[in-house]
C-alpha cells in the first residue's frame, strides 16, 4: 500500500449566507475566543472572519494551506490558525467542505 500523490486540490467553497453568518457567530462567540486565547497564552482574540479548507500536504502547499494563508501561520505570535469545531459545522449545517479552518488574530 503506497501513498497517493495528490498534484491540485481545489480549495474553493461556497457557504449559503444563512450558513456564514451562523458560522462566523459561533466563532465570534466570546467563551470560544476565550478558549483560542488559552490555548496561545494572548490575553484578547478576535475572529478576522477568513475561513479556508485545508488542503492535503504537498510541495506546493508544505503547510497544508493555499498560499495566501501562509502568512498568518508564518506569525503565530499575533495568528492563530484553529480547526471550526465540528459541532459549529454541524450548527451551521455546514457539511461541504468537511474541514474549515478559521484564523483568529491577537487584540493588543
Amino acid at each position: 500500500m503506497g501513498l497517493k500523490v495528490i498534484d491540485t486540490f481545489d480549495t474553493s467553497f461556497t457557504l449559503t449566507p444563512e450558513a456564514q453568518e451562523q458560522l462566523v457567530a459561533l466563532l465570534k462567540e466570546p467563551s470560544f475566543g476565550q478558549q483560542v486565547c488559552s490555548q496561545k497564552g494572548w490575553s484578547e482574540a478576535q475572529f478576522t472572519e477568513q475561513l479556508f479548507q485545508p488542503v492535503p500536504y504537498s510541495s506546493q502547499t508544505p503547510k497544508g494551506m493555499a498560499a495566501e494563508f501562509e502568512q498568518y501561520h508564518d506569525d503565530p505570535e499575533h495568528y492563530a490558525i484553529v480547526h471550526v469545531p465540528p459541532p459549529f459545522m454541524f450548527q451551521a449545517k455546514i457539511f461541504k467542505p468537511s474541514r474549515l479552518c478559521a484564523i483568529f488574530q491577537k487584540v493588543t
